[in-house]
């Protein structure tokens, strides 16, 4: 079934899509609630910057007045880094933001849902959602979606504040292939090792693609998470973050903090205890992802073949 709610997108990004240029799929959670002002704004022009540097044309995906947007200008940029009233907008919100005519910026998920049905086959973003700590079966929506798009998924893992092991078990258990870019353990976002195993090793961009058209000629759905660590220098080691996540957590369960309020939340926290270290990696981490995207994009483009997008 087609798809019958049209999705806003440039003549530039048109074009590039049906010529087949390379496109890398952006988030725009990480602008609207992810990162602080003024480095949400900056870091949004630079992603881009980063895609169009390696030859890529970014596709930037929101929300706005109820419309679905892949590729944004720099006034919608501006408006979701500094307008309040943003919604978070999983999968599930969708129809109610476009119903309502809202705002939205799109988590993984829905990232993953516009893109795909823009023929994108490349996205990059800083971690992905999991399993959540606690006895509760409290899942991310972009467990599910990675399952069932089929996508190269580039990120530096799992946030830390997830059960990464929990989280790297539904991938496994999904069929999600997750591959290791230059890595042989799956990084730990602000950390460059969990040790956790990745499925491959792969060192360059061609590999990835090899691996994504092996999985199209299997016939099978699904995303493969390419996942990057974070550039060495900015990295955090995983053991000094332990004491100021669990204080990040009780102070949030003593707030009430939880939902979709909680990631935010404890990613500010881990913020201010480190002293802005988190805030750096988690920058250094975006930019590396979308130039690593950008990269197996351009060598994806010769030999692209349309989204085959699971009904």
């Amino acid at each position: 079934m087609a798809n019958r709610i049209p999705i806003e997108i440039p003549t530039e990004l048109q074009a590039a899509i049906a010529t087949k240029r390379p496109v890398v799929a952006l988030e725009s959670t990480v602008i609207a609630h992810g990162l602080p002002r003024p480095h949400n704004l900056a870091a949004a022009r630079r992603l881009e910057a980063v895609v169009r540097a390696e030859g890529g044309i970014p596709a930037t995906i929101a929300i706005l007045g109820g419309k679905l947007h892949a590729g944004l200008n720099d006034a919608q940029l501006q408006h979701l880094a500094n307008d309040d009233g943003i919604h978070k907008a999983s999968r599930r919100d969708l129809p109610v933001l476009v119903a309502r005519g809202l705002d939205g910026a799109t988590t993984v998920a829905t990232t993953m849902w516009i893109a795909a049905r823009c023929n994108i086959s490349v996205f990059a973003t800083g971690g992905i959602g999991g399993v959540h700590r606690g006895n509760l079966p409290d899942i991310s929506a972009d467990l599910p979606e990675l399952a069932r798009i089929p996508m190269v998924v580039v990120c530096s893992g799992a946030k830390i504040i997830l059960d990464l092991p929990a989280t790297r078990e539904w991938l496994e258990t999904h069929g999600v292939t997750v591959v290791g870019y230059g890595c042989d353990e799956m990084p730990a976002f602000y950390s460059r090792s969990s040790g956790l195993p990745v499925d491959a090793r792969v060192d360059k961009p061609d590999e990835v693609v090899a691996i994504l058209r092996a999985r199209r000629d299997l016939d099978m759905h699904g995303a493969i998470l390419v996942t990057v660590p974070v550039p060495a220098e900015a990295e955090i080691p995983a053991e000094s973050l332990q004491g100021p996540l669990d204080r990040a957590l009780e102070e949030a369960d003593r707030q009430g903090i939880r939902g979709r309020a909680l990631t935010p939340f404890l990613l500010s926290r881990l913020a201010e205890f480190s002293d802005g270290a988190t805030l750096k990696a988690n920058i250094a981490l975006l930019d590396n992802n979308a130039r690593v995207a950008a990269q197996i994009a351009r060598a994806l483009e010769p030999r692209r073949a349309p989204v085959a997008f699971p009904r």
